[in-house]
């Protein structure tokens, strides 16, 4: 079944730190678009307040402006620190999905491990229970 991108957001957060159990593809992967979606906002606000906020013809630059970027900026960073643990929560749920356990996620730190991880992600979850739960509704 295809979950739908309100269901993966509700699912992900409800099962915020949850490492065991199962997630599908459309699950992992409607959650990372939305959490790009929720980081980049107030990074791209941010950057643009500060475009904004540049000098011309060598005035100083609009303090508020600044102000306004930096408080978008840790905004952002805050987002992102709060979104990691669910993040890395269904990344493992979804390499289970295949059978394969979540410290895989660890690719990341090996140059290149990234594209791997992304691969297996991106394949067809198992289609029979297996030693991390019930094929997902």
């Amino acid at each position: 079944d295809v979950m739908s991108f309100p269901d993966a957001v509700r699912t992900c957060l409800s099962k915020y730190a949850t490492f065991e159990g199962r997630a599908r593809r459309s699950e992992f992967w409607w959650w990372i678009v939305f959490q790009m979606i929720v980081v980049a906002i107030p990074f791209l606000l941010g950057a643009m307040m500060l475009a904004l906020a540049a000098p011309s013809g060598g005035q100083d630059p609009n303090t508020a402006m600044v102000a306004l970027a930096t408080i978008l900026y840790v905004i952002g960073g805050i987002l992102s620190l709060a979104l990691i643990v669910p993040t890395y929560a269904v990344g493992c749920r979804r390499l289970h999905d295949r059978g394969q356990s979540g410290w895989l996620q660890l690719l990341v730190l090996v140059p290149c491990g990234n594209i791997a991880l992304i691969v297996l992600w991106a394949l067809e979850g198992s289609t029979v229970d297996n030693a991390y739960g019930p094929v997902p509704a």
